[in-house]
């Protein structure tokens, strides 16, 4: 009879530094990405109103027009300046985008300096009705918050 003499292995060691480096390099990529701010394209100091509501996630998001307190417009999420026949033209186009597709009507938010022309504000508001948006709301902050 013959006995098979098995030899004793080493427990496997494990590398302590390759798998903090992992883990430093890991946390650099989650500092990274989650520190970014985005940051309004136009400051606004927007009037107060006791009855300010919150807006919410809606599924159909308003157009969005942005008037600063020198009476320069802005258009869309990204704020594209606009010269009013130019904010007509995107509003029509939009009407007309949405009649095509079927989707629901689309709104009109505008979202204007506290300091902005009064009268800039109605020609936006005059704009919007000739491009047929019956819906406008207009963006404010709570009283007594900054």
């Amino acid at each position: 009879m013959r006995f098979v003499v098995r030899k004793r292995r080493t427990a496997p060691a494990v590398i302590i530094v390759a798998l903090i480096d992992v883990l430093i390099v890991l946390l650099i990529f989650l500092m990274v990405t989650t520190t970014f701010k985005q940051q309004p394209f136009m400051k606004l100091s927007l009037p107060e109103a006791s009855q300010a509501v919150k807006s919410g996630a809606n599924e159909n998001p308003p157009l969005l027009v942005s008037i600063a307190a020198d009476g320069q417009l802005r258009f869309g999420l990204k704020g594209e300046p606009v010269t009013l026949d130019q904010f007509h033209n995107q509003l029509v186009t939009r009407v007309k985008e949405a009649q095509i597709v079927k989707q629901p009507e689309p709104k009109l938010a505008i979202r204007a300096d506290k300091n902005a022309p009064w009268g800039k504000v109605v020609q936006v508001m005059d704009e919007a009705k000739k491009a047929n948006i019956k819906i406008m709301s207009a963006f404010t902050k709570e009283a007594g918050k900054p």
